[in-house]
Formats: C-alpha cells, sequence, structure tokens
C-alpha cells in the first residue's frame, strides 16, 4: 500500500494514500480537526477534503483556524458565497458579478455584486441576512469539482451568466474550479479554498448596499454590490459593530465637510482631492514638520515632472506589472507619454545625472510627489482611496555596506513620526515573496534571499516584532509594511520601506568604489504617511476632527459678548496672530451661545470668551473645547499657556 509522508508541527508520520487533507489532520490532531477550516499543505491552501496521493516529498499540514488572519479571510470569502446563494434563491435568474473578502478595508469584512431581477433595497438587506442564517444552520457543504474550461462555460451558458462566462473566457486556460453550496441554486468560478459546510458561519452582518459597474468601467454592465462583514465568533461581531457605530461619528468625509477641510466634485473628477484652506492649514503643518526632520536627517529634496515618455515605464517594469493601473497613454508628437504612478524612476534619473563614487553614497533624495492610479470607481472611498495623491517619497541609494543602517534610521524615523501624531500602538510585516507560486516577481532567488535578510535584520537589531507575509511583497522586491492602530482600535496600512535591488540593475545604475571598480548600489524606497491624502483622512478619525492644537486650523476663536465689544476682540486675536497662532474672530451680531455652539462644531481647542469686564480689566475668559470655562486670566497668561502646550505636543519624540 502507498503512503503519505506526512509533518504536522514537530512530529512526522506515514499514513495510507490516497487520504484527504481532512485525514492527515487527524492522523495526528482529532480533536484539532474541529477547529480546522482548511489546511496549508507545503505550503498551499487547501480545502479539507482535498485528496492526497502518494509522493516522495514529506507533506508539511498546518491548520487554517479561525482565530487567524488565514482563517478570518476562509470565513469571509465563504460567506460572500453564501450571500450569493441566499440571494439567488430569493430572487431566481440574478447575474452574479464578483464577491471577494475585504482583508484590508476597515468598513466591510466582504462583498458579492449582483444584478438582480429588480433594484434591491436597504429593506432587502434583513431578508437576505435572514435566509443566509437559515441556510448557514443547515451545515451545507462546500463542494468543489475541478472541471475543463469549454464545459465551464456550458454550465454558465446554460444558467445565463454572461459576466462570469466573460471571466472565464479571460483567466481560465485548461481547467478551473467550481465551488458549490450543495442543496442550493448557488455555482461560483473560484480558486478557494472554503468553509467544510454552512454550519462554521456563525456570525455574520449586511451592512451596506451601493452601486458599482462591472470590471468598475462605467460603459459597463451597472450592478449592485452588497457589503456585509464576518468574523468567526459573535462577540467579536458585536464588538466591530459597536467600533462600526463610533466610526460613523468619526466619518472623515462627514467631518471634512463639517469642518470645511476638503472636498471631492464629480465635475473634476472621482477620486480627486481639492483640498480647502483649512486642510491645506493641516498639510502644511505635517509637510513642514516632516521636512524639517529630513533635513536633519540628511535628505535632499528634489522635484519631478508628473509626466513621462512610455518608454520609461517599460524600462521600470511598471508597463508590464502595474499596467492596470496606469492612466492610458498619451500621444505628443508622435511619442507616447504616460502620468506617473510612481516616483522613483524620475530619482532614479537624479543619480544618473552625475558620475557616482562610493564618498557619495548614500544619496538620499525627498519628494512629495503627488503620482496617479487608475482606481475603480468601486474601490474609491474619501480620502483613503483616491486617483491623485501626493507621497511622502524617499529613495535612498546606498552601498551594500550601507543598507542595514539606512533601514534601521528609517525605521527609527518612522517611530517618531507616527508618536507625534499620538500613534503608540505601531505593527510591523514583513512582505516577501513567497513560493514558487507566486508569480511576477523580478530578479533572483539569491538576491530575493539576501535582500529579506537585510530587512529582518533591522527589524530584529531594533527588537521589533514583526509578523513574516508569505507572497505579499512588491514585484521588485521585499518590504516592511508599517500599520498603525488609531484610538478606536482600527489598524491603518500607512508606511513602508523597501529594498530594490531591481531597479539598479534595470537602469544599470553605477558608482564607483574604493577599488577604482564600478558597483551596483542598493536602492531603498521608503514613505512614512503613505500618501498625504490617507494619512490625513486617518487622521480626521483618529482625533474625531478635534486636532490637537499644534495641528489645528484655527487654534482660537475670539468670541465678543455684543458688538461693542468688537474692537477689543480685533486687538486680541491681532496680537494673537502676531505672536504665532491660527487665530479667528467671530464678529457677528448674535447670541454668545451661538458662537460657542458654532466653536464647539468647528472644534476650535480654546475660545476667548469678551465682555465689558474683561475689556475693563484687558483680561480673557478661556473656553477649552473639552473642559469648557477654565478661567480667566491676562492675554500674556493664555499666550504662555497654548505656547507651552503646541511645543510640548511636538517635542515630546524629538522633532
Amino acid at each position: 500500500m502507498s503512503e503519505l509522508n506526512i509533518k504536522f508541527g514537530d512530529n512526522q508520520r506515514s499514513i495510507p494514500a490516497p487520504a484527504t487533507v481532512a485525514d492527515a489532520i487527524k492522523a495526528f490532531d482529532r480533536d484539532g480537526l474541529k477547529k480546522a477550516l482548511a489546511a496549508k499543505v507545503n505550503g498551499e491552501e487547501l480545502d479539507l477534503n482535498r485528496e492526497l496521493t502518494a509522493t516522495d516529498e514529506v507533506l508539511s499540514i498546518e491548520p487554517i483556524i479561525a482565530d487567524s488572519h488565514d482563517g478570518l479571510e476562509l470565513i469571509r470569502h465563504s460567506t460572500a458565497h453564501l450571500l450569493a446563494a441566499a440571494i439567488l434563491d430569493l430572487f431566481p435568474g440574478t447575474k452574479l458579478g464578483v464577491g471577494p473578502a475585504l482583508m484590508e478595508d476597515p468598513r466591510y469584512g466582504f462583498y458579492y455584486d449582483v444584478i438582480a431581477p429588480r433594484n434591491l433595497t436597504e429593506e432587502d438587506l434583513p431578508v437576505i441576512e435572514k435566509k443566509m442564517k437559515s441556510m448557514a444552520k443547515q451545515n451545507l457543504v462546500y463542494r468543489r469539482e475541478l472541471v475543463d474550461k469549454a464545459r465551464i462555460l456550458d454550465i454558465f451558458k446554460e444558467r445565463d451568466e454572461p459576466l462570469k462566462c466573460e471571466l472565464i473566457t479571460d483567466k481560465v486556460t485548461d481547467s478551473a474550479t467550481l465551488y458549490y453550496i450543495d442543496n442550493s441554486p448557488f455555482i461560483d468560478f473560484c480558486l478557494g479554498p472554503h468553509v467544510p459546510h454552512t454550519g462554521k458561519l456563525q456570525a455574520f452582518k449586511l451592512l451596506a448596499l451601493s452601486g458599482a459597474y462591472w470590471k468598475g468601467d462605467a460603459e459597463r454592465e451597472q450592478m449592485q454590490r452588497i457589503y456585509g462583514t464576518a468574523f468567526a465568533k459573535q462577540e467579536e461581531l458585536d464588538a466591530w459593530l459597536k467600533q462600526r457605530e463610533e466610526a460613523e461619528k468619526r466619518d472623515h468625509r462627514k467631518l471634512g465637510k463639517q469642518l470645511d477641510l476638503f472636498s471631492i466634485d464629480d465635475d473634476y473628477g472621482q477620486g480627486l482631492i481639492l483640498w480647502h484652506p483649512k486642510g491645506g492649514i493641516i498639510r502644511n503643518e505635517m509637510e513642514r514638520l516632516l521636512k524639517e526632520e529630513l533635513e536633519r536627517r540628511g535628505y535632499s529634496f528634489v522635484f519631478t515632472p508628473h509626466i513621462a515618455k512610455r518608454d520609461l515605464w517599460v524600462k521600470s517594469g511598471h508597463e508590464g506589472n502595474y499596467s492596470d493601473s496606469m492612466y492610458a497613454p498619451t500621444s505628443i508628437e508622435d511619442e507616447e507619454y504616460r502620468l506617473k504612478p510612481m516616483n522613483c524612476p524620475f530619482h532614479i534619473g537624479i543619480y544618473k545625472s552625475s558620475p557616482r563614487s562610493y564618498r557619495d553614497l548614500p544619496q538620499r533624495y525627498s519628494e512629495m510627489g503627488t503620482v496617479y492610479r487608475a482606481e475603480l470607481s468601486g474601490t474609491l472611498h474619501g480620502l483613503m482611496r483616491v486617483r491623485g495623491f501626493s507621497v511622502d517619497d524617499a529613495h535612498l541609494f546606498v552601498r551594500p555596506d550601507q543598507v542595514h543602517t539606512e533601514v534601521a534610521d528609517c525605521l527609527d524615523f518612522a517611530i517618531k513620526v507616527f508618536e507625534t501624531y499620538g500613534f503608540d500602538k505601531v505593527k510591523f510585516e514583513l512582505s516577501v515573496r513567497g513560493g514558487a507560486e507566486n508569480k511576477g516577481y523580478l530578479g533572483s532567488d539569491e538576491d530575493w534571499a539576501d535582500a529579506e535578510k537585510q530587512l529582518a535584520s533591522a527589524l530584529e537589531e531594533r527588537n521589533i516584532t514583526y509578523e513574516r507575509i508569505e507572497g505579499e511583497a512588491a514585484f521588485y522586491g521585499p518590504k516592511i509594511d508599517i500599520k498603525i492602530e488609531d484610538a478606536i482600535g482600527r489598524v491603518w496600512q500607512l508606511g513602508t520601506i523597501q529594498l530594490d535591488f531591481n531597479l539598479p540593475e534595470r537602469f544599470e545604475l553605477e558608482y564607483t568604489g574604493d577599488d577604482n571598480q564600478k558597483h551596483r548600489p542598493f536602492m531603498i524606497h521608503r514613505a512614512l504617511f503613505g500618501s498625504i491624502e490617507r494619512f490625513f483622512g486617518v487622521l480626521i478619525e483618529h482625533y474625531a476632527g478635534a486636532f490637537p492644537l499644534w495641528l489645528a486650523p484655527v487654534q482660537v476663536t475670539v468670541l465678543p459678548i455684543t458688538d461693542r465689544i468688537n474692537d477689543y476682540a480685533e486687538q486680541v486675536a491681532a496680537d494673537l496672530r502676531a505672536a504665532g497662532f491660527r487665530v479667528e474672530s467671530n464678529t457677528i451680531s448674535d447670541k454668545i451661545g451661538a458662537k460657542i455652539r458654532d466653536a464647539q462644531m468647528q472644534k476650535i481647542p480654546y475660545m476667548l470668551v469678551l465682555g465689558d469686564k474683561e475689556l475693563e480689566d484687558g483680561t480673557v475668559a478661556v473656553r477649552e473645547r473639552k473642559q469648557g470655562d477654565i478661567g480667566v486670566m491676562t492675554l500674556n497668561e493664555f499666550k504662555e499657556k497654548i505656547a507651552v502646550e503646541k511645543s510640548a505636543a511636538v517635542s515630546r519624540t524629538g522633532y
């Protein structure tokens, strides 16, 4: 009898072949099998009912459980399929689009795009959810079937699913997998894996309904997108829903309008941000503080165009690996140009403009560079996902012996920046290439191994705990992703530090070493905010629009009780402006209660209420937005108070 050599944790044994993945787990841990949703077999995620056949290699089995990132993704993707099954049952004739899990979106956990026989409404969501719960209780099996392309097309043609047929035609070469939910009308073309049966889906909620276009193309079919989320346990879902309720109060789109910070206008284009004066003040403070620290760390400031010849993007590899996210070429005098999706090739051009010696390195270039990405309309979301944005971009050109030090300095820089903005929970992920099944990566295995080792070493030297993420590297090199946790516990992807051995090779970058020979520099891509727009959106929600004094667009508002105090109010405001503070005076003829309410709505840190007594004594009555009245003081005392508060906020981390 043939046998399978199975490794489970530190244990290894042989079991009869063929056997399913579930059989292999059960041979080691019968109780553990109850917790498993699927498993990784030599790194590949497989359903529990997948059959394993005899092979010479040892098969490493790693169960995927609910309390893991991979497990949560399985739950959410399987729940998206359950959603589609419920819709097909309730609304026969519905055409299906796609239904992915969403792991980086703090708002939702999955969605499914559909074209139903009638327009669905918000009132339909509880009905669909009830049907999903009924199906979940029936323990309906997720069944996988490998089918050749012609047969798959026949199946979906018979079901009158033109969008699925289009996907199959585009993506399938010879064969692919179908997934069924038994005793339901659902069939989907999908890679899998999924949970074993619907009974594993115990905590889910439908959240919203919106419009979407097929493949994000406004010229294509208009669909309806149903959003939901799912968790392993009901208490996790309940906690998330409570957090979501708080998040809705902090929604940066609502607060952006209320506080007059920014706008998005369809007349100018979706995903394109118009920064208003008050938003511009905050952006200027963000950039000013960052630039001061960049100067201290030896960076040079550069500026580059927004467009370049198409050939440049071919040479850089973006044309071949990133073209779906680039705007279409435009022709100028028989030459094709494209808007830049990234700044790196331009910084390479600056490096190449002069011969470089080993004494010249490192070269550290920094640019607040605006880039453009052709994001699908369905993915756009306020400041968080846009089509035009500015990156606090830096590229470092270094000798091999400088990589460790420069990456470590970038890590220190990132921690300092995020602490300054009040983010004390920072998470680091080392994204690496992954196994041979990962496609599209450039460079040799030796280069990748060395690059990954350099980044890991810098993290470990700083005693930084990190998670190694397989298969999430950029196509040109491994990277460190930096995530922060905001005031209500949501995690946001922001900064990145990427080691690139590929672009220096493609562009034939050189420096002359101390041996008088030509050598290839390493290149480090580094962004801390990620993008100004996204970081600004995160800040709005983190602070709920109540920015700290040093960052607030209006730091003080002067509120005269009556019109006869207006001259004194303007004098106080002018004195504060001369001292370097951002001040408004509200001299509109209105009741003081209304003026205070307006200042509270605008989340201004300090209000100075001025009446006859303050005019007579040359004082100010001070209100703080959270504490309310904090007393009467002289203007000099107030200036000293807020000067200390302002400087303490940005100096506590050494800025």
